[in-house]
C-alpha cells in the first residue's frame, strides 16, 4: 500500500496501524469495537466498585439502626418506670393530704361526719397506694430483666430486616450495663391509722361543740334581743323611756355582731344610778312618800346588785358572767339584802314594836327607837303601821309588777339574766373544747408532718440494662457481585465479610416534661375532673394536678394542697380548722418532696468509647473477640452468647402484669400492664 508524501517519496505503513486508522485517516471498524469495548469493560468494572463500596457503607447504618433499635426499648422501660414512679408518689401525697382535708373538715362545728367521710376516702387512697406501690415494684423487676433480651432482639430483628437481594446482616445490640444497677428502696408507708384516729377525735369533739356553739348562739341571741330589740320593748327601750338615759349610757346594737353581756350590764348601772338620783314622792299624802321611800330603797339596792355584777372575757376564750338576779316578789325580796339592810325607822306603839317606811310616817307616833330591818318586822310580834304599811309584802310589790309585765325594766333584765345563765357554761364549754379540738389539730399536724416525711424517703435509683447505652454490632458475611454486574465485561467479583460497630443512649427530651403524665391521668381517669358531690369533689382534679407536677419543682404539690384546704371555706373551716389548714399546706411546702426527672428520653447515636467508659469496660478487645465468633445466623440468645452474655428466657411471656390502680375520687379500678411488644419494638 503506497500513499503520497510531500517530499515525493512513497511511504510504506505499518500493518498494525491501518487497522485501526483507513486510508483516509479516519477510524476504522476495529477501531470503533475495540473503544466500545474497553468502555464497556470499564463501565461495569466502575459499577462494580460503586456497588461494593455502598455495600461496604450499608453495615455502618445498618449498625446505628441497631443501637438505636436497642436504646427504644430501654427507652420505653424508662418511660414506665417513670409513670409507675409518680402515680406511686402522687397517690401517696393524694391520699395523705385527702386524710389531713378530713381532720381540717371533722375540726368545722357540725362537719364531723364529712370528716370521717372524707379521712376515709385519704385512707382508701393511701391503701391503694400501698397495693400498686408492692405490686408494681415486682413487676417493674420482672420487666427490667427482660430488658436485656429484648434490647437484643430489637438488635438483631432490625439487622434482618435491613437484609436485602445477596446481602445479609446478622447483628445484635448489647445493653450496657449488661445486668440491673437498679436500688430498689422499699417504698416509704404512711402510718394512717393514727391520722385516721385524729379524724374521729376531731369528729367526736366537732359535733360537740356544734351543739355547745348552737346552744351559746342562742342564748346570746335571747340576751341580745331582750336587751336592744323592741318586742315590744325592751332594756334600751325602757331605760330611754323611764330614765331618760342618753345614747352615750344607753347605746342600742341594731345587729347581734359586737354585743356582749357587758353591754345590758353597764346600762343596768347607768339606769340605776339615774333612777335613784331622779326618785321623789308622787304627792305629798302618807302612802305617796311611803312608795317613793320604798322605790328609793330598791334602786339602791339593785345598783349595788348591779354594780357588784361582773362580764369578763379571759384570755383562753372562758367568759364569766354575773349578772344578780333583783328581787320581784315576796319569797326572792326575803332572800336579798332589801329583808337583811339595816335602814326603816321603828317606834313602840303600845308595848309592840312598829316599822315605818319614812321618818315623819303619821303612823310613828310612840317613842322613837333605832332603825330596824324588815325581817325584824316579819318575825313576829310587830304591828303593821296603818299608814305606811310598811313590811315585807309592801316592799315586795316595788318591783312586782315591773318585772312581770312587758312594760318594765326589770322584765327585761330577767330575761338577760335568763339568756346570760344559759350562755356562759354553753361558752365556757365551746372554749373547753376548742381547747381539745386545737389539741387534736396539734397533734394531727405532727402526725401529717411525720407522715409525709415518710413519703419523702428515698425513692428507688433506676439503672436499668442499656442505662448507660446499647451497642450494636453487625456482620455481613462475603457476597458475590449481582450477576447483572458480572459477564463478558467484567470478571467475577464478591464483596468480603465486612463488620460494623455503633452505640446509641438516651437524652432528654426538653420539648415536653408532664404530657405524658397528663395523658396517663386523662386514660386512667376517663378525661373526668371528679363528680364525686361534696367535700369529696375535687379528689381527683387533686391527683391530676399532683401527677402532672410531679416532674417540676413540686411546689406544684404544695399549690395543690393550698387550694384544697382553701377549699374547705365553703364548708365553714374558720378558727381550729383554718389553723389547721394553714399548717398543713406550711408542712405540705416545706417537706421539700424530691422532684423528679420527667422529661421524655429519645435515643442518640454517640460515640462507642463512652457507653464503654461509663460502663466500666475500658477494654473493647472481647467485642472484638465476640465479632469473630459472631454466627452468621443464628437467635439473638445465639448472638449474645459470642459475647459471653446469657439472658433471660421471656419466650412464651406476652405482658407483666402491674397490679391495679384505683382511681382516687372515683369509683374505679384498672389493671396496669404493659405488653413486652411495648419493648419489642425496635424493628419498627
Amino acid at each position: 500500500m503506497q500513499i503520497g508524501s510531500r517530499s515525493g517519496r512513497e511511504v510504506g505503513l505499518r500493518w498494525g496501524i491501518s487497522a485501526f486508522v483507513d486510508d483516509e485517516g479516519g477510524h476504522t471498524s476495529v477501531a470503533v469495537a475495540c473503544a466500545l469495548l474497553v468502555s464497556l469493560a470499564l463501565v461495569f468494572s466502575l459499577a462494580q466498585v460503586q456497588w461494593m463500596a455502598a455495600r461496604s457503607a450499608d453495615v455502618q447504618a445498618v449498625a446505628d439502626a441497631c443501637a438505636l433499635s436497642g436504646a427504644r426499648a430501654v427507652r420505653a422501660f424508662s418511660t414506665v418506670a417513670q409513670v409507675v414512679d409518680a402515680t406511686v408518689l402522687s397517690l401517696g401525697v393524694c391520699g395523705l393530704t385527702v386524710l389531713g382535708a378530713g381532720i381540717v373538715t371533722g375540726l368545722v362545728p357540725g362537719m364531723g361526719a364529712a370528716g370521717v367521710s372524707v379521712a376515709d376516702a385519704g385512707r382508701s387512697i393511701l391503701q391503694g397506694r400501698r397495693e400498686l406501690a408492692s405490686s408494681a415494684s415486682e413487676g417493674l423487676k420482672a420487666l427490667e430483666a427482660a430488658l436485656p433480651a429484648a434490647v437484643a432482639s430489637n438488635g438483631w430483628a432490625t439487622a434482618g430486616a435491613n437484609g436485602a437481594g445477596s446481602v445479609r446482616y446478622a447483628g445484635v445490640a448489647l445493653a450496657f450495663p449488661a445486668e440491673s444497677r437498679s436500688v430498689w428502696t422499699q417504698v416509704g408507708d404512711v402510718d394512717d391509722a393514727a391520722l385516721a384516729g385524729a379524724a374521729d377525735d376531731a369528729a367526736g369533739l366537732s359535733d360537740e361543740a356544734a351543739e355547745r356553739r348552737r346552744e351559746a348562739d342562742a342564748a346570746l341571741e335571747a340576751g341580745w334581743r331582750a336587751d336592744c330589740v323592741d318586742a315590744p320593748s325592751c332594756l334600751w327601750g325602757r331605760a330611754s323611756s323611764l330614765a331618760g338615759l342618753p345614747a352615750g349610757e344607753n347605746p342600742r346594737h341594731l345587729h347581734m355582731e359586737g354585743w356582749n353581756f357587758g353591754v345590758p350590764l353597764l346600762r343596768a348601772r347607768a339606769y340605776y344610778a339615774a333612777r335613784l338620783a331622779a326618785e321623789a314622792p308622787d304627792g305629798d299624802g302618807a302612802a305617796a312618800q311611803a312608795d317613793s321611800a320604798r322605790r328609793r330603797a330598791y334602786y339602791a339596792y339593785a345598783l349595788a346588785e348591779v354594780r357588784s355584777g361582773e362580764y369578763r372575757e379571759n384570755a383562753d376564750g372562758t367568759v364569766v358572767v354575773r349578772l344578780p338576779r333583783l328581787a320581784h316578789d315576796a319569797a326572792t325580796t326575803r332572800a336579798s339584802d332589801l329583808f337583811d339592810t339595816v335602814r326603816w325607822p321603828c317606834t313602840s306603839e303600845g308595848g309592840s314594836l312598829r316599822l315605818h317606811a319614812f321618818d315623819g310616817c303619821p303612823g310613828a307616833r310612840g317613842q322613837r327607837m333605832d332603825d330596824a330591818t324588815v325581817a325584824q318586822g316579819e318575825a313576829g310580834g310587830w304591828q303593821v303601821c296603818p299608814d305606811c304599811d310598811m313590811g315585807l309584802v309592801s316592799l315586795s310589790r316595788v318591783a312586782s309588777a315591773s318585772t312581770n309585765t312587758s312594760s318594765g325594766f326589770e322584765h327585761y333584765w330577767r330575761l338577760v339574766c335568763d339568756a346570760a345563765e344559759a350562755w356562759e357554761p354553753a361558752r365556757n364549754a365551746c372554749a373547753e373544747l376548742d381547747g381539745r379540738l386545737r389539741e387534736v389539730a396539734e397533734g394531727g399536724a405532727d402526725l401529717f408532718e411525720r407522715a409525709l416525711a415518710q413519703l419523702a424517703v428515698a425513692r428507688p435509683r433506676l439503672c436499668p440494662p442499656g442505662a448507660y447505652g446499647c451497642i450494636g454490632v453487625v456482620a455481613a458475611a462475603g457476597s458475590a457481585v449481582p450477576s447483572g454486574l458480572a459477564g463478558p465485561f467484567a470478571g467475577e467479583a464478591s464483596l468480603p465479610g465486612r463488620v460494623a460497630m455503633a452505640a446509641a443512649t438516651l437524652a432528654p427530651d426538653d420539648t415536653e416534661r408532664s404530657g405524658m403524665l397528663r395523658r396517663f391521668f386523662d386514660g386512667a381517669s376517663g378525661g373526668s375532673g371528679g363528680g364525686v358531690a361534696g367535700v369529696l369533689g375535687g379528689v381527683t382534679a387533686l391527683w391530676g394536678q399532683l401527677l402532672e407536677g410531679y416532674g417540676d419543682a413540686y411546689g406544684a404539690v404544695a399549690d395543690a394542697a393550698r387550694r384544697l384546704f382553701d377549699g374547705l371555706d365553703a364548708v365553714g373551716a374558720g378558727g381550729v380548722a383554718r389553723w389547721l389548714g394553714d399548717r398543713l399546706s406550711q408542712v405540705v411546702a416545706a417537706a421539700g418532696l424530691e422532684p423528679a426527672d420527667l422529661r421524655l428520653r429519645k435515643p442518640v447515636l454517640c460515640h462507642t468509647q463512652e457507653v464503654l467508659d461509663k460502663d466500666g469496660s475500658t477494654d473493647a478487645a472481647w467485642i472484638r473477640r465476640g465479632i469473630q465468633a459472631l454466627p452468621a445466623d443464628g437467635t439473638p440468645a445465639e448472638m449474645l452468647a459470642a459475647f459471653g452474655r446469657q439472658v433471660a428466657d421471656v419466650a412464651g411471656e406476652t405482658e407483666v402484669d402491674l397490679g391495679e390502680l384505683s382511681i382516687p375520687g372515683l369509683p374505679l379500678k384498672i389493671p396496669v400492664k404493659v405488653r413486652l411488644s411495648t419493648l419489642l419494638g425496635g424493628a419498627s
